[in-house]
């Protein structure tokens, strides 16, 4: 498995039940950003960066042919902080880089 580099991203990977998890602690946050609820909240593939923490890049699937990317921090775990959703790209598809934004 290819891990994060210290600076940047790491490369695109698939998705894991980590990602899922930390997808999953923001989606209500990006919900109420939106004004919109989600049929589906499926996390596809991250990318991921070592920080004071580490930032989360997700792609999710919300519908069908319809997905979101989102920027996502997890402090360090002795801060006992919650998942921050930092920012959000939405009208995304299937085939869409993963980029930093």
């Amino acid at each position: 498995m290819l891990g994060p580099k210290l600076g940047g991203f790491s490369e695109t990977q698939p998705a894991t039940a980590k990602t899922q998890a930390i997808a999953d602690q923001v989606k209500s946050q990006l919900e109420e950003k939106v004004d919109k609820k989600f049929p589906m909240f499926k996390a596809v593939e991250f990318r991921s960066q070592v920080v004071a923490g580490v930032n989360y890049l997700i792609k999710v699937q919300v519908d069908e042919d319809d997905f979101v990317h989102i920027r996502v921090f997890e402090s360090l775990p002795h801060e006992s902080k919650p998942v921050a959703l930092i920012s959000y790209q939405t009208n995304k598809g299937r085939h869409d880089e993963l980029a930093d934004f």
